[in-house]
């Protein structure tokens, strides 16, 4: 699907681009194609960037996907060994390549995917790819967004999208300078679930709303982790620390850091919240269109610091109304925490171990494991009232709706200006985590923790140089 009638060479773009680093340029869409370059008749080309675990789970996605390509994966580990975590695999460039290779053979494509132990070769190499595909940790995630959306690429990104409110705003903000089709990777927001669970709430049928609680189960992976990993560890054959490391500043390599457990340091994960925030706090800021909490405060359950993720929190953000926005009130809860039951359940109800929860005038929804079927609770109203009719429109799926608005030069649900405004709320409770559980008092608009100078190190982070965005 290249461009024949570009006036500038991608391959020469590209290659200027990545060498700029902060200098790079906003491509104009003319420059590429302009709107409905990719016809609906072509493949899409698509690049991996991050073959670990979820890496390797949204490739095989993608693999199901039709009008789908896989023409190169990108991860500074070969191979990892995923069968003690919840992945039970094993991932890296080398497995998620050979899956990739195979799925192609059976098809009759024996064409093998091209690999590199550097994403930022690939790109130098990306004039035929159309998409990438961010699975990194978190940390990585807005330097190489911004450099695919840069080189005119779309793109999709795992959540958090971003690992500080900085970047959140910057990769909305180059998103809609581009026009590219992006999509966060909060997968239940394609969900049926989550569309009646937003229709059901703008119809009123609760009643009116102003209460959300969400809990996950999620806790450290490390729950013995009482400060950073001291000492230097054995460094996997074909493993490059430093391109993992990216931005942040560099560290001897230890094993607690990966493959997974990274989540529970800040320079590189976002904790519980972050993995589940932009899941579970999902249908709230879309059925209420929140935008901008005016005050949060998450407390920390367990030892944590400035450096490492508690095991459990609850957490408090408060929105009041602003233009479309409604005040709302949302309760957070990781590790096992929950809230009282509430009156309106019946008698020796149990609370799933993951769900959320609105609470209204009327009665309550609950949404079990997430952004599942909405359940009307008390029973006996459930029983007199009936469902709106669909206003939203339904998903043909997470992974084909962001193929399909390429390919139709459309936009996804999820796309990266709305992801970062849920990734915005969601960093703004790991703002107070990482300060110590301190109220924040959030001023928008100039991008500020109010009266607390020392928020700023975390809402714009320090980059290693070589990776300024």
């Amino acid at each position: 699907m290249k461009n024949k009638n570009s006036p500038l060479s991608r391959r020469d773009f590209v290659k200027a681009a990545a060498l700029s680093g902060a200098g790079m340029m906003i491509v104009p869409r003319h420059v590429i194609g302009g709107p409905g370059y990719t016809a609906p008749s072509d493949k899409v080309n698509l690049g991996i960037i991050g073959a670990g675990g979820k890496g390797k789970q949204n490739a095989e996605a993608f693999l199901r996907v039709e009008n789908v390509n896989i023409t190169a994966v990108a991860d500074p580990a070969y191979y990892w060994n995923l069968a003690d975590f919840y992945y039970r695999s094993e991932a890296g460039r080398g497995p998620t390549s050979a899956m990739i290779d195979a799925h192609n053979a059976a098809k009759g494509n024996t064409k093998r995917v091209t690999q590199y132990d550097d994403f930022r070769k690939m790109m130098e190499n990306a004039a035929d790819l159309d998409g990438i595909v961010i699975s990194t940790p978190d940390h990585t995630h807005a330097y190489i967004a911004l450099m695919a959306l840069k080189m005119g690429k779309h793109v999709y990104c795992e959540k958090p999208l971003t690992h500080n409110i900085w970047e959140a705003r910057e990769v909305a903000k180059v998103t809609k300078e581009t026009g590219l089709i992006t999509q966060m990777g909060n997968s239940g927001h394609a969900a049926d679930g989550i569309r009646e669970t937003v229709e059901y709430l703008r119809a009123g049928l609760i009643g009116e709303v102003k209460e959300y609680h969400a809990w996950v189960p999620a806790g450290r992976w490390l729950p013995g982790l009482k400060g950073l990993p001291q000492g230097q560890s054995t460094m996997p054959i074909g493993f490059d620390w430093d391109q993992w490391i990216g931005p942040r500043e560099m560290v001897p390599f230890h094993k607690d850091y990966v493959p997974v457990t990274w989540r529970d340091f800040w320079d590189y994960g976002c904790g519980a919240l972050g993995d589940f925030g932009c899941h579970d706090m999902d249908s709230v800021t879309w059925a209420f269109d929140l935008k901008s909490p005016d005050t949060v405060q998450v407390l920390p359950a367990g030892y944590s610091d400035s450096k490492i993720a508690p095991y459990g929190e609850i957490g408090y953000f408060n929105f009041s109304a602003k233009g479309q926005q409604k005040p709302m009130k949302i309760t957070w809860y990781s590790g096992g925490l929950k809230p009282d039951l509430h009156p309106a359940l019946p008698q020796g109800f149990v609370y799933p171990s993951r769900a959320s929860m609105f609470v209204g005038s009327k009665g309550v929804i609950i949404n079990d494991g997430g952004n599942r079927k909405p359940q009307v609770f008390p029973e006996s109203f459930r029983n007199s009232v009936k469902p709106p009719k669909p206003t939203i429109k339904r998903s043909p799926g997470h992974f084909q709706e962001w193929i399909d608005a390429i390919r139709n030069n459309d936009q996804a649900s999820s796309n990266f200006e709305y992801g970062s405004r849920l990734t915005e709320i969601t960093l703004l409770g790991v703002l107070s985590l990482r300060l110590g559980g301190k109220l924040i008092e959030w001023d928008y608009d100039n991008m500020k923790a109010k009266g607390l100078p020392e928020a700023d190190q975390f809402i714009k982070e320090p980059v290693r140089s070589g990776w300024e965005m």
